[in-house]
């Protein structure tokens, strides 16, 4: 049994001006025995597969994978060449089936649905009898038509993202399955035509996670094999099919599939307004001041989130909490090489004037110089320790650590979003230590900083994901069938 894997990974935020293109992808990407060395024994969909295909003993062939997170749109370059690489190299492989990671929420000029593109390229070139099992972030933007190739899809069930290698694991399962009983399994979707921000699709926030407790319970119940994913979406890639959907998997008629999509997907519509909004969202001077006021009392830091950053250099905050001389702050990976690079230059003990944040769009604050002292400095690199992607190399490149007043910031040369300890303890940092913390995660950082901190504040700014979405000046999306574009108030 031959079991290929590849994959195509980025959350495209659409209107974000930087490109990913060909050669960004290409730093990134493993082939051949690379890609086992890379994600063997990680908390990654890869892992996952290469988990599950060992303990059935299958012989994995690894072709492809590409990797980058949570950036802007793809150049249409890198799309057409790395959907024909794996084309080519799973139809040259003689496969038994495909293992394929699609994150499901990429976006490029000429390519509103990435995936579907690379589906039907993949089928056109391997043929209608190799099985294609697909995973997807719990983040995808995904139809019927997006899932018209495949043999089996699977998303990850919570967020923050803990389950990635449980969700390669679930696929690869499957696709033995599909090799070893014959069994090909209904594909069903339903879209309950809804979007929200990224801020509010955190598994654990009710009722999102009381309809999620319903999917997990129908599966316990079944007879038969069955499979539900519920995916939130990404709102800020704009594609006409953004927003929620409900996949079912199952051994059962295509019928009974969808009918148990549709039930989950009524259950999403009929609750929309409140899963839109369910908590409380400050702009930067009320939740400054409120932090300034109230963080530090009970011993445990606050974490103000600047969730509207989608480059990992927003200033929003780091400006305001520096005009009002605010005390004990951290803010850490903020995305800057330049002023990294600058504050090694000039050496530890350094008093200098650094341009720090806002250089990715004019959206992304004011771009302005503080005066710094340079604590430490230097080229990090770490494997991660957090439950998300745990094991996963990660390279900062240059870095710096400086303080502006009463603010810490770590500068960062590479993406890389504070969502675990890791984001403090690299740098020699404890987050116990400080009464503000300034995260930029939209749900992953709940998994360690929910039971670290005293108080989440959500702070929303002007950039490319905010978390009203009215805001946004959408093309692709169809305003009459999607909340909250047909509020009845409006």
């Amino acid at each position: 049994m031959r079991l290929g894997i590849a994959g195509f990974h980025i959350e495209s935020a659409s209107f974000l001006p930087l490109v990913s293109t060909r050669s960004d992808f290409e730093a990134t990407t493993v082939r051949s025995d690379a890609l086992m060395q890379a994600y063997d024994a990680t908390n990654t969909v890869p892992g996952g597969f290469i988990r599950a295909g060992r303990q059935s003993g299958a012989t994995l062939v690894p072709l492809t994978y590409s990797y980058l997170g949570a950036l802007g749109p793809v150049s249409d370059d890198a799309v057409v060449h790395f959907s024909s690489e794996i084309a080519r190299k799973a139809a040259a492989a003689n496969l038994d089936a495909l293992l394929l990671h699609l994150h499901g929420a990429s976006w490029a000029p000429s390519y509103p649905d990435v995936e579907r593109f690379f589906l039907s390229r993949i089928r056109e070139e391997i043929g209608a009898a190799v099985p294609i099992v697909l995973a997807l972030d719990y983040h995808a933007n995904i139809d019927a038509a997006t899932l018209e190739h495949v043999d089996a899809c699977f998303a990850y069930h919570e967020s923050p993202h803990t389950d990635m290698g449980e969700t390669g694991m679930r696929a690869a399962q499957c696709a033995v399955t599909i090799i070893e009983t014959g069994m090909r399994p209904a594909v069903a979707v339903s879209k309950p035509g809804l979007m929200v921000p990224s801020i509010f699709s955190a598994t654990a926030l009710r009722p999102l996670a009381d309809i999620i407790r319903m999917a997990r319970a129908m599966e316990q119940r079944s007879s038969v094999y069955l499979d539900i994913s519920i995916l939130a979406g990404f709102s800020y890639a704009d594609s006409p099919n953004t927003g929620f959907s409900v996949v079912v998997v199952g051994d059962m008629a295509q019928e009974a599939a969808q009918d148990i999509a549709d039930s989950l997907s009524g259950e999403i519509s009929s609750r929309k307004e409140v899963l839109y909004r369910p908590e409380t969202v400050w702009t930067v001077d009320e939740a400054v001041a409120l932090a300034k006021r109230e963080a530090g009392r009970n011993g445990k830091p606050w974490v103000l989130l600047e969730h509207a950053d989608r480059s990992n250099d927003s200033s929003y905050l780091l400006a305001e909490l520096v005009d009002s001389d605010a005390q004990n702050v951290a803010i850490p990976m903020l995305w800057d090489s330049k002023a990294a690079e600058a504050a090694h230059k000039s050496g530890v003990g350094a008093v200098i004037d650094l341009t720090i944040g806002a250089w990715s769009s004019p959206k992304a604050g004011p771009r302005r110089s503080y005066r710094c002292e340079v604590l430490s400095s230097g080229p990090k690199t770490y494997k991660i320790s957090g439950e998300m992607l745990t094991g996963t190399h990660v390279d900062l490149g240059m870095t710096a650590v400086v303080r502006i007043g009463g603010v810490t910031v770590s500068l960062v040369s590479a993406f890389a979003f504070g969502v675990d300890e890791d984001a403090f303890t690299v740098f020699g940092q404890n987050p116990r230590d400080y009464d503000i913390i300034i995260l930029r995660s939209k749900t992953h950082f709940r998994q360690v900083y929910e039971a670290l901190s005293e108080k989440i504040v959500i702070v929303d700014t002007p950039d490319y994901g905010p978390a009203d979405l009215l805001k946004i000046p959408y093309v692709q999306i169809d305003r009459d069938t999607v909340y909250p574009f047909n509020a009845s108030e409006r």
